[in-house]
């Protein structure tokens, strides 16, 4: 009973997820998507089930035409940027069952050097 890639990568996203809505109750999430050719970020209210703030490498003033660690920490400190601005600072990180390493990484801690605490 072999399981393809893209359903074991859905059943890890589900598992982080529940595993951080269970110790976060209440708090805002900052959900990541990568693919690759864009990385996205968004800072979602689970309760109210809205998305408050979203930056991604589609944005013309944030991209550089390529999906490397430059532009995932160009994400990084816009979505912190607009976060704080409109009155968020405090968020737990969905990393949405991608490694924290490389892209991932390098969006999270831009975001905690604008001021976001994930």
């Amino acid at each position: 009973m072999a399981n393809s890639k893209r359903e074991l990568f859905l059943k890890r996203r589900l598992r982080v997820r529940n595993k951080l809505r269970k110790v976060n109750v209440g708090k805002l999430r900052l959900s990541v998507n990568r693919s690759n050719k864009n990385i996205s970020a968004q800072l979602i209210d689970d309760v109210q089930g809205v998305t408050l703030v979203s930056a991604s490498s589609l944005e013309k003033d944030i991209s550089n035409g390529k999906n490397n660690i430059e532009t995932a920490t160009k994400v990084g400190a816009a979505i912190a940027e607009r976060a704080v601005k409109a009155g968020y600072t405090e968020a737990y990180f969905d990393r949405g069952g991608r490694l924290f390493h490389g892209k991932v990484k390098a969006l999270a801690d831009a975001a905690r050097e604008g001021g976001l605490k994930v």
